[in-house]
């Protein structure tokens, strides 16, 4: 794993090619290796499958993408915030952590069918396909992932700022590579949804969907403990 990171990072001052797909490479690490982040992967499986409207491919990869481009805005103005602030780039404290959290715990237990509440409300109307709920998620969520975003980041951060002196588009190529590398595992992720729709009955009353929710309500209620350790 050191090699690999070693690889990434060396290929970052190669050719400006080499550097775009190390970029996307970082992107998909600060995914699969950062636990806070694998924890977005039940939450949006068990947002999507929570919808009562019928689960189909599109609808599933338009859910799944509006989550991870709610995370990456959050990060985004995080980043820009705490870096005008003098801070660690990212660094929102312990306070971000806890609103998380508090999040996790919520959803987690409305998958469980432990409390109720409707994602069809004025602002979550299902006739937009439940968008804004999962923009809500994913603003919220991205608070938290600020410090492990950013470290994954870092190694890319150093080199955008050297490309930008010479040419902002490169720079901002640069940037989007990560965000479509960090996008495309939870929205992957998200997808695979409709895949189980296909092979099982699916309905919002059919006994595989009450336990795919709950297993998925159970590893988010995890995931907002995972927050409450990391904020204490």
């Amino acid at each position: 794993m050191d090699a690999l990171f070693t690889t990434l990072t060396q290929a970052m001052t190669a050719s400006f090619g080499i550097a775009l797909l190390a970029a996307l490479g970082w992107g998909l690490l600060s995914i699969l290796l950062s636990p806070c982040h694998l924890s977005s992967i039940p939450l949006v499986i068990g947002y999507i499958s929570s919808q009562e409207t019928t689960v189909t491919p599109r609808r599933s990869f338009h859910l799944a993408l509006v989550f991870a481009v709610g995370i990456l805005i959050t990060i985004a103005i995080i980043g820009v915030v705490t870096a005008s602030m003098g801070r660690l780039i990212g660094d929102v404290g312990p306070w971000g952590n806890w609103i998380v959290a508090a999040v996790f715990f919520l959803v987690g237990l409305y998958l469980l069918d432990i409390i109720k509440f409707s994602w069809s409300g004025p602002a979550m109307t299902t006739n937009r396909g439940g968008w804004t709920g999962a923009l809500i998620l994913g603003l919220v969520f991205g608070i938290g992932l600020g410090p492990c975003t950013f470290a994954y980041f870092a190694p890319i951060l150093g080199v955008v700022f050297g490309v930008a002196t010479s040419s902002w588009i490169k720079a901002g190529l640069l940037i989007a590579a990560f965000g479509i590398g960090h996008c495309a595992v939870i929205v992957g992720a998200g997808s695979l949804t409709h895949m189980v729709k296909k092979y099982l009955t699916w309905s919002s009353q059919s006994k595989t969907t009450v336990w795919i929710r709950r297993t998925a309500g159970v590893l988010v209620i995890l995931g907002g403990v995972y927050f409450v350790i990391t904020a204490m």
